[in-house]
């Protein structure tokens, strides 16, 4: 896990409203996604399976160096 960073955005916000979200899942999708594209503002999407979330993907949002982690949740809408 050191390889990666948290935004303060992360840390204070996204595990607020989400406490059930573990920054392991978040690096899994990162380093095994399902899909992956670019995002505006330098930010790249992964998405991701997570057995946890019972079948919902996991999207994680990361800066544009694709290690320091800024968003994540549940991805409803997926589509491959």
């Amino acid at each position: 896990m050191s390889d990666y960073k948290f935004t303060d955005y992360f840390e204070k916000e996204v595990l607020r409203k989400r406490p059930y979200l573990k920054k392991e899942w978040c690096i899994q999708v990162i380093e095994n996604p399902i899909k992956m594209e670019p995002q505006e503002h330098n930010r790249f999407r992964f998405w991701g399976e997570i057995d946890e979330l019972e079948g919902r993907m996991l999207r994680v949002v990361t800066l544009e160096d694709k290690r320091t982690i800024h968003n994540a949740f549940p991805d409803r809408r997926f589509k491959p």
